[in-house]
């Protein structure tokens, strides 16, 4: 959570910045030739090298099978980075994109037959007809060479609400193959992630296809939307599935502190804004909240009591760096840090912060085909990041 989402009047005076078109770097996306940066951890020692600069506000990535990755601009606009770290220009054939504070283009995530339909799955932010107002949108296309081909709106989320913050969004595609879409309440709604009726504050599950699984909870129930897998959510940032239990982690922001971490439910309402562990952003408790815990509403797996603002989330299982084997990796936001959390079963049992002294954003973390990490930092001038292992120092 940024310090502008934290103090309102703080978001006006910065508001050139943030609203509209986010200032261009002073170059364009390029490689970068950089040395790398040895860091030592509590388990490991580690190296970070800058790959590529000048992205502007680069908010996800998704490597392709054949090398490299696409990665995500907030202002609206998708790059295929190669193996070598050239950088595309703009993919071609994207819809339009409302692109306000928060608001841009979001998620992107490979069809799990990517190697046969060659479908890339995207979020963003949608304006209403008016163009004043968004709601998060999920879009599918076919990537042939540097376009986008044959896109389709897949899901909308209705009613638009939001003037540009609190829209989430993560895409996960489950063992089944069914996509999980995480959402935000749009803020100037917070009662409606209550409310069934409405997608504000929700976690969604449908086929690739954006029709509705028989078996979700509220299929069939009126005045509820079929599409619905969890409710009482403020703004999920991250998703993952667990490669142990193929369940699906999520993190969200709170408002000033209550950052949660949770593995949602079927059905299960997750509380906000009726309980929360976070306060106003004036230091007041949360208009409509009885405070932390209420009956039939459930608990946080794990919360911060001050808000890192959680960003991207993965699970590490690659062999490079073996002691983190099982960890799970968050971005941090307003804590400019990588989160790292040790696990017993669901129970967060450590947690270190690295990367803290850079002083930057982090908005994804993804694992490489090569076991290394891959981390996007959200600026006017953003970089791809990578870590990688550090051979220990031989004893002489």
């Amino acid at each position: 959570m940024s310090p502008t989402r934290r103090c309102p009047w703080l978001l006006a005076l910065v508001l050139a910045g943030c609203g509209g078109q986010p200032a261009p770097p002073a170059t364009r996306p390029h490689v970068v030739d950089a040395t790398p940066t040895v860091y030592a951890s509590e388990r490991l020692r580690y190296s970070v090298t800058e790959q590529v600069a000048g992205l502007v506000h680069p908010w996800s990535l998704a490597f392709l099978p054949e090398g490299g990755m696409l990665v995500t601009e907030r202002p609206g606009r998708l790059r295929r980075i190669g193996a070598d770290g050239t950088v595309s220009a703009p993919i071609e054939g994207l819809p339009a994109v409302f692109v306000d504070g928060q608001a841009g283009l979001f998620d992107v995530a490979l069809s799990p037959g990517f190697a046969v339909d060659h479908l890339v799955y995207f979020s963003y932010a949608e304006a209403n007809w008016r163009g004043n107002l968004a709601g998060a949108a999920v879009a599918r296309g076919r990537l042939q060479g540097n376009r986008l081909d044959d896109v389709q709106v897949i899901f909308r989320q209705l009613p638009k609400r939001s003037a540009g913050t609190n829209l989430g969004t993560r895409l996960v595609f489950d063992r089944k193959g069914h996509l999980f879409i995480g959402l935000g309440d749009g803020r100037v709604a917070a009662e409606e992630a209550q409310q069934l009726d409405s997608l504000q504050g929700k976690l969604v599950r449908i086929r690739p296809d954006g029709s509705v699984p028989p078996d979700n909870p509220f299929v069939g129930k009126a005045g509820a939307r079929a599409e619905i897998w969890s409710y009482g959510h403020r703004n999920i940032q991250g998703a993952a599935l667990d490669p142990r239990t193929g369940q699906l982690w999520t993190s969200e922001h709170g408002p000033m502190g209550g950052d949660e971490l949770n593995i949602p439910q079927a059905g299960r309402n997750y509380g906000w804004p009726v309980i929360t562990y976070g306060l106003g952003y004036d230091g007041q408790p949360v208009p409509g909240s009885v405070g932390a815990s209420a009956p039939g509403m459930e608990q946080p797996l794990h919360y911060w009591k001050k808000s890192p603002a959680l960003s991207g989330l993965a699970f590490y299982t690659g062999r490079a760096f073996e002691p983190w084997q099982g960890n799970l990796f968050l971005g941090a936001l307003a804590g400019t840090a990588l989160i790292r959390l040790e696990l017993d079963g669901n129970r967060v049992v450590h947690e270190e912060r690295l990367l803290a002294d850079r002083g930057q954003r982090i908005r994804d973390v993804r694992q490489g085909p090569d076991g290394a990490l891959y981390l996007l930092v959200d600026a006017d001038d953003g970089k791809l990041l990578r870590l990688a292992p550090v051979a220990p120092q031989s004893a002489k």
